[in-house]
C-alpha cells in the first residue's frame, strides 16, 4: 500500500472558492497517481466564522468537481472524526505534553499591553514580535494568575537563533531566520486551537505525508515546523501552489465577478470545463494539451511540474473551454442541467412533462454550438418556447425597417405554404426558386425569415429553427412579421 496521503483541509467560512478547488484537485491528483489516498478534513475551529451551510456548499461542490475523497466527513475514516471541533481532546492532550515538557507556556498579557507594544513597533519602522514577557514566569505564579481566572493564551517557545528551512517541492529551499518568529500563540484565551497549532496536529496524527496548500501558508510553514519539532514527530513535506490573480493581476475576489464553485455552476459552467481550466492554471500535460479528462491528467501528473508563478484567471478561456464540453456532453445529461435554466426564465414549466423535456433536447442538439455557458441558453433560444419573444434592435434597424422585408416575406409565406411538409431539402430549393424568380438575393430572403421566426438576425441554422417549430408556426410567424412597424 502506498504511504502518500494528502489532505484538503478548507475552513468552513464561505462558499468553495475556485483557489481552492484547485488545490484540492492538486492533491487529488497526486492522490491518485501515486495510488495513495486524499483526505478531506473541515478546519472548523474559528468559531466565529465557520458554518455548517459552508460545510455543505463544501462538501457538495467537491462532489459536483468530481473530487472524491477516501477519508473524511461522510466517509469515516482510521482518524476520525475529521472536523477539528471534535478533536479538541486531541488538541489539549498535545498542549499539556508541551507545557509539561517546557516547549509551550502560559500567557497572561492583556491585549492592551501588546497593542502598545504593536505601536511602539509602527513608529519604529518594525514587525511587532511578541517580546517574550510571561517565558519565564515561575510556576507558583502561574499558578497563582489561573487560580485568579486571568484571562490567558499558550504560546509555543521558539527558538531564538538559528534558521529554519523548507524544503518546498514546487518553490525549492525556503529559508527562515528564527528570530523573525516570535512566540507565537498556539492556544487561545477561548480554549482553542490556532490554526498552525490544529493543523500542524492533524497533520502529524492523520500521517499525512505531504501537504499541498496555496502559498498564502508558506508563512505559516516554519511555525508548523517548530510545533511538530517541539511534539517530537516527523513532519510531512510541503508543495506550495502559487496564488491566482485576477487580470489586474490582484488577489482574485469577489470585486471581480465570479469567484466560488457554486457561482460558477449557477452560470452553467460545466464541472469537467472548471475542472480542466483549474488544472492548467497550474499545471498541463507533457503534450501542453489544453483539453484533457482527469484520467489523463493522473496518469501523467507531476508534483514537481506545478508552475512557480501566480496565475492569472482569465474567464474568457474558462468559457472556451465549457464550449468544447458542452459540445462534447452527452446531450441526456446536457439536457436534464439545462432545464433550470429555462424554467428560471419560465420558458419550460416546473413540472416539465417528457414532451417538453424532448423539446429542450431538441433545441440544445441545434444550439449548443452556439453557447459557451448554460445560462447563455433561455436568450438565444427564447423563440423556441414562446410566441412572446423581443425582436432585437439589429433585426428591427437592419430587415424590417427596409421597405422590401414585408414583400420579401410574402414571397416566402405563398412558397412555403405551398409546400407539403418542410424539410432542409426543400427549404433551400424553395428560398434557391425564390432569389433566381425575384432576382433578389438570397440574404434578403434568409435574413428576413429568420428575424420573423426568431427576433434575432444570429443563432441555429435557420433549416433547424423551421423543422422544430414547424410549418404551421412558420407561417404563423411570417405572416405576423409581415405587418411589422419598426
Amino acid at each position: 500500500m502506498s504511504s502518500i496521503r494528502v489532505r484538503f483541509a478548507p475552513s468552513p467560512t464561505g462558499e468553495l472558492h475556485v483557489g481552492g478547488a484547485r488545490t484540492a484537485i492538486l492533491n487529488w491528483l497526486f492522490a491518485r497517481k501515486n495510488k495513495g489516498a486524499f483526505i478531506l478534513r473541515v478546519d472548523d475551529t474559528d468559531s466565529d466564522r465557520s458554518e455548517r451551510k459552508f460545510v455543505d456548499n463544501i462538501l457538495e461542490s467537491l462532489e459536483w468537481l468530481g473530487i472524491d475523497w477516501d477519508e473524511g466527513p461522510g466517509r469515516g475514516g482510521e482518524y476520525v472524526p475529521y472536523y477539528q471541533s471534535e478533536r479538541l481532546d486531541l488538541y489539549k492532550k498535545e498542549i499539556n505534553r508541551l507545557l509539561e515538557n517546557g516547549r509551550a507556556y502560559w500567557c497572561f498579557c492583556t491585549e492592551e499591553e501588546l497593542q502598545e507594544g504593536r505601536e511602539e513597533a509602527k513608529r519604529k519602522g518594525i514587525p511587532f514580535l511578541y517580546p517574550g514577557k510571561c517565558r519565564n514566569l515561575e510556576n507558583s505564579r502561574v499558578k497563582e494568575l489561573k487560580e485568579n481566572n486571568l484571562p490567558c493564551v499558550v504560546r509555543l517557545m521558539s527558538p531564538e537563533e538559528g534558521k529554519t528551512t523548507v524544503e518546498d517541492q514546487i518553490k525549492g529551499e525556503v529559508v527562515f531566520e528564527n528570530r523573525h518568529l516570535d512566540d507565537f500563540i498556539i492556544l487561545k484565551s477561548n480554549g482553542l486551537p490556532t490554526y498552525n497549532f490544529a493543523s500542524a496536529v492533524d497533520d502529524v496524527y492523520m500521517q499525512i505525508s505531504h501537504v499541498i496548500r496555496a502559498e498564502e501558508h508558506l508563512s505559516n510553514t516554519p511555525r508548523q515546523l517548530m510545533l511538530i519539532e517541539a511534539m517530537g514527530y516527523r513532519p510531512p513535506l510541503f508543495a506550495h501552489v502559487p496564488v491566482i490573480l485576477a487580470p489586474d493581476k490582484t488577489k482574485l475576489s469577489k470585486r471581480h465577478g465570479a469567484t466560488s464553485v457554486e457561482e460558477f455552476r449557477a452560470r452553467g459552467f460545466l464541472a469537467e470545463a472548471l475542472t480542466n481550466y483549474l488544472v492548467l492554471m497550474g499545471w498541463a500535460p507533457p503534450d501542453d494539451e489544453e483539453l484533457f479528462t482527469m484520467d489523463k491528467a493522473v496518469m501523467h501528473f507531476d508534483i514537481n511540474k506545478v508552475g512557480k508563478t501566480a496565475a492569472v484567471f482569465d474567464e474568457k478561456k474558462l468559457a472556451w473551454i465549457n464550449g468544447h464540453y458542452i459540445r462534447e456532453a452527452d446531450l441526456d445529461r446536457l439536457t436534464e442541467i439545462s432545464i433550470p435554466f429555462l424554467q428560471n426564465k419560465g420558458m419550460v414549466p416546473d413540472e416539465i412533462t417528457s414532451q417538453e423535456k424532448d423539446m429542450v433536447k431538441t433545441v440544445l442538439e441545434v444550439s449548443r454550438e452556439r453557447i459557451k455557458s448554460l445560462e447563455e441558453l433561455p436568450e438565444l433560444c427564447d423563440f423556441f418556447f414562446t410566441e412572446d419573444f423581443a425582436f432585437h434592435e439589429d433585426a428591427l434597424k437592419k430587415v424590417f425597417s427596409r421597405e422590401e422585408t414585408s414583400g420579401n416575406l410574402e414571397l416566402v409565406y405563398k412558397k412555403l405554404a405551398s409546400l407539403e411538409e418542410l424539410s432542409p431539402e426543400n427549404i433551400q430549393a424553395s428560398f434557391k426558386e425564390l432569389s433566381e424568380e425575384n432576382n433578389i438575393s438570397l440574404s434578403k430572403i434568409v435574413k428576413p425569415v429568420r428575424a420573423a421566426l426568431s427576433g434575432k438576425l444570429m443563432g441555429p441554422e435557420l433549416n433547424n429553427i423551421m423543422i422544430i417549430l414547424g410549418k404551421e408556426k412558420v407561417l404563423e410567424r411570417i405572416e405576423k412579421a409581415k405587418n411589422l412597424k419598426t
